[in-house]
């Protein structure tokens, strides 16, 4: 079944059974089963052995603990209970009226998040996670849905991160990128380089942002995102309330009306510093103390920075609790253990579809779906011209398929390298940009895709409604990009590929019905011309 057209049935099933049923645990359950029948031939017993070794694997693996998913995990409940404390002594209510006097329309909360999420670049993860905690006060206050947070945070971390060399991604790719050109005895450009001169040909990266801009200051809604927007401009619900959102706080958690703007900036500043830290820290340890910036980046373990930056940030904040619980002249012991358990509990859901999502990609990496579809690009006869074109369409394919856009850029980029270097070389830059570009792409419209997940979850988003509200406006991107790759690869020109997604966002932003915009005023929502 490995390396065939059966490895396609598990993320398939998956995925369809996410857009029938919208219940995320039941679909991913489902196409991990499917994928385990496949593995053991129909065997049961093999089916069992194969889910218990892969459930297994989440935490231990050769013999000791895998500690990138066990520190994922907890960062992820260490954020939770952060969150909680900060709600509870008021922070994230006075930050929100802080803000309400600055940012006075949605337009400009959109805008705002969109900024934190470019800002935030050195991972992912914790760019997902870290925005959806400051942005949540202010576009809750001016009515934007969870959705469409969730969107917004989803379309500034990843696109961003892969065009940033100082950063996980930046490290990663620049990695491939060296072998590749090692493998075709390319001498006359250095990896870096190679990276940055990549820049302006991933076309999805600034389609994607541009939309996020377009979108947030000409206020266009369409597809399922409309819905929720026009709830939450409706009737304040900023997302589905038959829903437990993950990151969600019970509504009967105490808060408090002593809390200052610092309580919620400074827990999450230190926690953006000491992640930094550490991540330059665990990097320069694994690169026996290198001074280069890139190479301390590219061996930085950053789920371990991220728990040991969440450890100093929770530190921060219980300071900031004690603190306030002292002012009052009395340390509620009650309102401590509300705090933990109602951070933790915020974070099951999350934990949960994590778990699950590494169990199905796990499967898949083993069905070898990845390869399959690489294989069909390699045996395609296809006009060079067409190249970067049938590389973003195989890229986002195999990224939403498998779920992760760092497997696909394993499988892809070489391969890209490789057929430009028998057709084109000339074409190889564009060639691997369009496989980076792709590979975002299919990442975001991916239900089992673990950025997908923590975007919806620094949302507090209930996380189909977040991969079912931006899968039109990422196809939008994505239709975009494919003409401008297209452009690219007849004329040979990444001026003419810009150009072209530059003047189909101008006429996409022209003709879509402009929303109206909205300030908050101390009796609801009032209109704006």
């Amino acid at each position: 079944m490995e390396n065939s057209i059966y490895s396609l049935l598990p993320p398939l099933i998956a995925i369809l059974m996410v857009i029938l049923t919208r219940k995320v645990l039941l679909s991913l359950g489902i196409g991990i089963v499917t994928a385990a029948l496949l593995l053991a031939e129909g065997n049961i017993l093999n089916t069992l052995s194969t889910l218990w070794e892969a459930l297994n694997a989440i935490f231990w693996v050769d013999g000791q603990l895998n500690t990138w998913n066990i520190f994922i995990e907890l960062f992820v409940i260490i954020l939770g209970v952060i969150t909680a404390f900060i709600t509870i002594i008021g922070g994230a209510r006075a930050f929100g009226e802080w803000a309400m006097k600055r940012v006075k329309t949605r337009a400009g909360a959109q805008v705002m998040a969109a900024i934190f999420g470019v800002v935030i670049f050195i991972d992912d993860y914790f760019n997902a996670l870290a925005v959806g905690q400051v942005s949540r006060p202010i576009t809750d206050l001016h009515r934007v849905s969870r959705a469409k947070l969730a969107y917004i945070i989803d379309s500034t971390s990843a696109p961003v991160c892969v065009i940033a060399p100082i950063s996980s991604w930046g490290a990663y790719i620049i990695g491939i990128i060296g072998s590749v050109l090692t493998a075709h005895s390319i001498s006359d450009i250095a990896p870096l380089t190679a990276f940055i001169k990549m820049i302006p040909m991933n076309l999805y990266v600034w389609s994607a942002l541009a939309l996020v801009f377009i979108i947030a200051l000409r206020g266009i809604e369409f597809g399922p995102m409309k819905k929720h927007e026009d709830r939450a401009m409706n009737t304040g619900q900023v997302f589905d309330p038959n829903k437990t959102a993950p990151g969600e706080m019970k509504e009967e958690i105490p808060i408090s009306d002593k809390g200052t703007v610092g309580s919620l900036i400074w827990p999450l500043i230190t926690l953006i510093i000491s992640t930094v830290i550490m991540m330059l820290w665990t990097g320069s340890s694994a690169s026996n103390g290198s001074k280069n910036l890139m190479t301390i980046f590219e061996n930085a373990d950053v789920a371990k920075s991220l728990f040991y930056g969440g450890i100093v940030g929770l530190v921060i904040t219980l300071g900031y609790f004690f603190n306030h619980s002292l002012k009052k002249k009395t340390v509620e012991s009650k309102l401590f253990f509300i705090g933990l358990k109602e951070g933790v509990k915020s974070m099951v859901p999350a934990i949960l579809i994590l778990i699950f999502a590494w169990i199905i990609v796990d499967l898949i990496g083993q069905l070898e779906t990845g390869k399959y579809l690489a294989g069909l690009v390699k045996s395609m006869n296809m006009n060079v011209a067409f190249l970067p074109f049938i590389m973003f369409i195989i890229a986002g394919l195999i990224a939403f398929a498998t779920g992760t856009s760092w497997g696909s850029f394993g499988i892809l980029l070489p391969i890209a390298g490789e057929i430009s270097a028998v057709t084109d070389l000339s074409i190889i830059l564009p060639t691997m940009a369009a496989v980076l570009a792709g590979a975002v792409f299919g990442d975001h419209c991916s239900p089992i895709s673990d950025t997908t997940i923590l975007s919806s979850t620094g949302a507090g988003s209930d996380h189909i409604d977040h991969v079912i509200t931006q899968l039109p406006y990422a196809l939008t991107s994505a239709g975009i990009d494919s003409l401008g790759y297209l452009v690219i690869g007849i004329t040979s020109s990444t001026i003419a590929g810009l150009a072209t997604v530059l003047v189909l966002l101008i006429l996409f932003a022209f003709f879509m019905k402009k929303g109206e915009d909205f300030t908050v005023n101390g009796d609801g929502m009032s209109s704006k011309t």
